[in-house]
């Protein structure tokens, strides 16, 4: 005990340094759960459909044609937001895919304040998805 004091005083500047970006971690985390965010990044998007998570694209239909995440569903942004069935009772976790996070992102927060806690977001979205050289469905 009497080392850990000694370095503590000989120290006090890289102690504090420690304690502060430890707080800093905390607030930051903390205001994220507050704020009810919901985006992953393809990682976790990955992780998410390789258990059974379902992706629905909310793009339009003809953006979703021209690719699109495999075994997506498309489900138009309006469409899902006047009438939530897609994601409704799902028991597995459902990634919501626009272009680049924000459409879905939107949608993951109406969502969710609704009620559907299993909702996320891809983060970045599909420009994300393309710059990790992941695979997209074509129907041209």
């Amino acid at each position: 005990m009497q080392e850990l004091v000694e370095f503590t005083s000989n120290n006090a500047l890289l102690v504090t340094g420690l304690i502060a970006s430890g707080l800093a971690a905390v607030f930051y985390e903390l205001r994220l759960k507050a704020r009810n965010v919901a985006s992953l990044g393809t990682p976790m998007v990955v992780q998410m459909i390789n258990e059974g998570g379902k992706v629905v694209d909310v793009r339009t239909a003809e953006l979703f044609a021209g690719g699109h995440i495999v075994d997506a569903r498309n489900v138009p942004q309006q469409e899902l937001l006047d009438d939530s069935n897609a994601v409704k009772n799902q028991k597995k976790n459902v990634v919501l895919v626009c272009d680049n996070g924000t459409q879905s992102g939107e949608c993951v927060a109406r969502l969710r304040k609704d009620g559907h806690e299993n909702v996320f977001s891809l983060r970045g979205g599909l420009e994300d998805w393309r710059k990790e050289n992941l695979p997209l469905v074509s129907e041209s």
